[in-house]
């Protein structure tokens, strides 16, 4: 928790040392319009890519198929108009890093692979990647069949019933 307060805390920090540092070079009014030229450009490509993946997403439901991808993307462009968005100059490297697709595309691999399988593994225990406990059910000792455990064995009172066809009568009213 106190490394992603330190990110936090860390971003503005950078931006403002990046604007003050580029404004003595170059001018401040030249990095005012750069830092909203960025923006709007920015949001143009996001609204043009969040354009082309809801299409997508409207495509694999029609044939019926998890646009899991496509949802991702949706997600990440998201992200990268809130970064476009951010007045600064290394929120909005980061905003056009997610927006482009070449570059999206193995920032999705990533975040699908530390962050969406993981989160939906251990919400599944273990459905997602199949590391799913197969050997009976798992107790907190570990071993299956303690005792009052599921499985095959006498009831509460110790007997067993054999519930064959023939054994048992059904009374349905008919005669």
């Amino acid at each position: 928790m106190l490394r992603i307060i330190g990110v936090l805390l860390l971003i503005p920090l950078l931006e403002m040392l990046l604007l003050v540092v580029l404004s003595t070079y170059i001018g401040w009014q030249v990095v005012v319009l750069l830092v909203v030229l960025t923006a709007l450009v920015g949001m143009l490509l996001v609204r043009a890519q969040g354009r082309q993946t809801l299409r997508k997403i409207q495509q694999k439901t029609a044939r019926g198929e998890l646009p899991a991808d496509e949802l991702l993307d949706g997600a990440l462009l998201l992200v990268s108009g809130a970064f476009l968005l951010t007045p600064g100059l290394v929120t909005d490297v980061l905003g056009f890093l997610l927006v482009i697709p070449f570059t999206r595309y193995p920032i999705r691999l990533a975040v699908k692979k530390w962050v969406v399988v993981p989160y939906a593994d251990a919400k599944s225990r273990g459905f997602v990647t199949g590391n799913v406990y197969v050997d009976g059910f798992p107790t907190e000792e570990g071993a299956a069949g303690v005792q009052g455990g599921p499985g095959p064995g006498p009831g509460p009172s110790g007997d067993t019933y054999d519930m064959d066809e023939d054994s048992y009568d059904v009374d349905d009213g008919r005669e």
